[in-house]
């Protein structure tokens, strides 16, 4: 069988031993599981120590998984030399029933609409050199609590109504200027900005973090602020039709407050000297322009950076807004950044194709939580074990499966008929064997 505990003695002194020993078990089984992956499907798959009721101990057991996802990847994944970001999205998990934890109606880019699920929060490092996501922890949302990032305005008829019963004109008496620097936060945000300072405060000064990277749904000041108010610069997006300003540069009239504003932004036609980089590929060409621009709702300048995409053929064009609240940040590295986020969804995928992020059957908040966990540290080990290019293969997540499918079955033969040990060596009998189903099948010696 495949030797997890080993990996898994960084964990020994944070950490119970029944917990890590629980952990390496269900491990184990999760590499050898066909078919949905369930507390009962587990169970068939364990060795000694892994009955259905251990597992459903483990499943109710409280974990602070933030903390062992950290333990793991800084024994064995950690590269003092990298460059790393910590990024956020959020996944729809389709599920029926009425009592599961959580439960409630949210959006799924899968489905196009918003679907009967669970929804969870992921917080991630990303490694710029290798390009990877390492998933630090999954938290589930509460299904009551409206994922907005704004405080909602005022209804216009009502501010008019209340206008014309006073008889007076300019702002009411004893009105105050809003500060945006210190924008009221919703309980969304407060959530969020609550799990961002947990996992800030387990890095600590181990690793440098400087910016926290999200889609567009970050895209306005509320967040912005949250994300500062945390620590770190932050890299979103914004609307396409997002109204910016440059700065004005006239010279000043000489009474009143200096102008602040100038000419507005024209998507189509940017000046000739913010353009930093122009290609031509496939009939499409690219420009990047990069400016320091105001937008109303934000209290200071903006790290601006517009992809304009134009066919060649017809002429048709397209562009996208990407900002930063770092002023010094260059052009390059803030697109490289951001596309850097989507590799949270690589993990979004090989946690529901493989590790049972969809097939999880668990209604109590304790067990939903500790399965989605368990799926998003399933993918860590897996990637560290596919790093540790076994046999001078890369193999990929499958590969690890057969092989261990593989190795439970033989370990069965074996306890039934040991003279066959004395034929064969186990590993080159795994290695025949698994290499039947295997993407990357062992590299033989000529």
């Amino acid at each position: 069988m495949l030797e997890i505990m080993p990996y898994l003695e960084c964990l020994s002194q944070n950490f119970p031993k029944k917990i890590v020993r629980l952990l390496g078990i269900v491990s184990v089984a999760m590499l050898c599981c066909k078919g949905r992956i369930t507390m009962l499907g587990l169970s068939r798959w364990s060795g000694k120590g892994g009955s259905y009721r251990s597992i459903q101990r483990f499943y109710g057991s409280k974990v602070d998984w933030l903390h062992l996802n950290w333990l793991f990847f800084k024994k064995h994944r950690l590269k003092q030399e990298e460059v790393y970001l910590l990024a956020g999205d959020e996944t729809t998990v389709t599920k029926s029933g009425k009592s599961t934890y959580g439960l409630g109606r949210f959006f799924s880019s899968i489905h196009g609409r918003a679907v009967k699920g669970l929804n969870f929060l992921s917080l991630c490092l990303v490694g710029v050199s290798s390009r990877q996501a390492v998933p630090l922890v999954m938290e589930p949302m509460d299904a009551m609590m409206k994922k907005e990032t704004r405080t909602k305005k005022e209804p216009a008829k009502r501010k008019k109504k209340e206008k014309q019963g006073s008889g007076k004109k300019g702002r009411p008496k004893g009105s105050k200027n809003k500060n945006r620097s210190e924008p009221e936060l919703t309980p969304y945000l407060n959530w969020m900005k609550e799990h961002i300072q947990r996992a800030l405060s387990m890095i600590g000064g181990q690793i440098k973090i400087g910016y926290y990277v999200y889609d567009g749904a970050y895209g306005n000041n509320p967040c912005l602020q949250m994300v500062r108010s945390c620590g770190l610069h932050m890299i979103s997006k914004l609307q396409c039709n997002s109204a910016l300003r440059f700065r004005y540069e006239g010279e000043y009239s000489g009474h009143g407050r200096p102008r602040k504003y100038g000419d507005k932004v024209d998507y189509k036609n940017l000046p000739d000297k913010y353009l930093k980089s122009q290609t031509v590929e496939r009939s499409v060409a690219e420009r990047i322009y990069q400016m320091e621009v105001w937008h109303k709702d934000f209290p200071e300048l903006l790290n601006v950076t517009v992809i304009q995409r134009i066919q060649l053929k017809d002429g048709k064009s397209g562009h996208v807004v990407l900002f930063s609240d770092d002023l010094n940040l260059p052009y390059d590295k803030m697109i490289l950044y951001y596309r850097l986020r989507f590799q949270i969804e690589f993990t979004f995928r090989d946690a529901k194709q493989y590790w049972g992020l969809e097939d999880f059957m668990n209604i109590k908040a304790a067990q939903v939580k500790n399965a989605a966990n368990i799926s998003m540290f399933m993918v860590n080990l897996s990637r560290f074990l596919t790093e540790q290019n076994i046999a001078d293969t890369e193999p990929s997540i499958f590969d690890i499966k057969i092989r261990s499918q593989t190795a439970f079955c033989l370990d069965l033969i074996l306890k039934n008929n040991p003279e066959i040990s004395k034929v064969i060596s186990f590993e080159k009998l795994q290695m025949t064997l698994a290499d039947i189903g295997c993407i990357h099948p062992h590299k033989r010696a000529a």
